[in-house]
């Protein structure tokens, strides 16, 4: 059900995705609101209008968690970075929603940047700090003296070390008020700054194998192997009869690139929703395999455009936050999707911590499901799709 928000630009009827009935979460935050808020005063002209005239204000929105900054600031056909699908997908869902035209904003994913220098950049800070170090780089040949930098997020989500990077890689800082625990951050652009290339993507030698493995700065678990894929890719099946896997969820594609050496007859198929995890899986496939394997690579919402009973085998190693949310529903709406595409006889297999009881959820789909492995913090399930 959608809700409506309310800001100095008007309001607005916002979603968010994954849709679940009953949702109790809003598609935006009180960092949203201040933002929107603090940037109507801003832009006000001294007769009490505002600056809106075409090209007159270049607006760049970074992190935008389901569109609500782009639905509120579409007057100013603004640009929306995002690494997220499901961020873009939602952003379209909601200009739909409002009556908008989709053209009025210019979807960006994270490996890409806009032509041009800017009037106004509006970041939202992410769960990953290394994120915005990346974006903070890739954004400096787009700033000018007399560009507006704000940067926006929940008190909680505002560590001091997002200070240290403004002031690193933008130029002085100074803060706002909080105001329903949220706070803004202005940050002045200082040309004199010597802003060094991005560190990303980094690279390190799988441990015990030959493979070099290239992350991007919103991977999970850039620098080394984690220890819940390290426990997943040592129970992965052997199958010989398996033609399709699925790597969902797949971040830098390690458990895909790991099935497909144990299932030499298969092609692997990688899917996330965040853009820079499909770019890392990639080049880990191609960098182990070059032409000698086939793949696919895909960034979307699950499975939601995969052919139904495409797969013999899911592999899954669910998230179990979004953004700085912490939840189920991704994890329980890949699951429903895993059951459409498996294949009669086909398997489901995933990893999570102890505690999330996915064993409840997995049984309630499939029925038959069992325990593969588990230590004292993760487990590995198996469901079957009945034949």
């Amino acid at each position: 059900m959608s809700v409506r928000l309310s800001v100095a630009q008007g309001e607005f009827e916002l979603d968010r995705l994954p849709k679940r009935p009953r949702e109790l979460l809003r598609a935006w935050d009180a960092a949203d609101e201040y933002l929107l808020d603090t940037l109507a005063e801003q832009l006000k002209l001294p007769d009490g209008s505002t600056k809106l005239t075409t090209g007159a204000v270049r607006v760049l929105i970074v992190n935008d968690g389901f569109g609500a900054l782009a639905v509120a600031l579409s007057a100013f056909r603004p640009y929306a970075i995002s690494d997220s699908f499901l961020s873009q997908q939602a952003t379209r869902l909601n200009f739909a929603a409002n009556g908008l035209p989709e053209h009025s904003v210019s979807l960006l994913n994270s490996l890409e940047m806009p032509e041009g220098v800017f009037d106004w950049v509006l970041i939202k800070v992410p769960k990953t700090l290394a994120l915005l170090e990346d974006q903070l780089i890739r954004l400096h040949p787009h700033l000018t003296a007399s560009t507006q930098v704000i940067v926006a997020g929940m008190i909680k989500t505002l560590p001091s070390s997002v200070w240290k990077l403004l002031e690193r890689l933008v130029g002085p800082t100074t803060t706002s008020l909080a105001k329903k625990k949220a706070r803004l951050i202005f940050a002045a652009p200082d040309a004199a700054l010597a802003v060094p290339p991005s560190p990303y993507p980094v690279c390190y030698r799988l441990e015990n194998t030959e493979h070099l493995i290239s992350n991007h700065a919103n991977v999970f678990s850039r620098d080394s192997l984690d220890i819940g894929t390290r426990f997943f890719i040592q129970h992965l099946p052997a199958r010989q009869d398996a033609c399709d896997i699925v790597d969902l969820g797949c971040g830098n594609g390690l458990v895909g690139l790991t099935a497909a050496e144990r299932c030499p007859a298969a092609t692997v198929h990688f899917v996330d929703e965040s853009f820079m995890a499909v770019a890392s899986a990639r080049d880990n496939f191609q960098r182990a395999f070059g032409e000698q394997r086939e793949a696919s690579f895909r960034v979307g919402d699950g499975l939601m455009e995969v052919e139904s009973e495409s797969a013999d085998l899911i592999l899954c190693n669910p998230p179990f936050h979004q953004q700085n949310t912490v939840g189920d529903q991704i994890a329980v709406s890949l699951f429903k999707q895993s059951r459409r595409v498996l294949r009669k006889g086909g398997e489901l297999w995933v990893i999570g911590n102890r505690h999330l009881d996915y064993h409840s959820y997995l049984g309630r789909l499939f029925g038959a499901h069992s325990v593969i492995a588990a230590n004292s913090k993760f487990v590995i399930v198996k469901a079957v799709l009945a034949g």
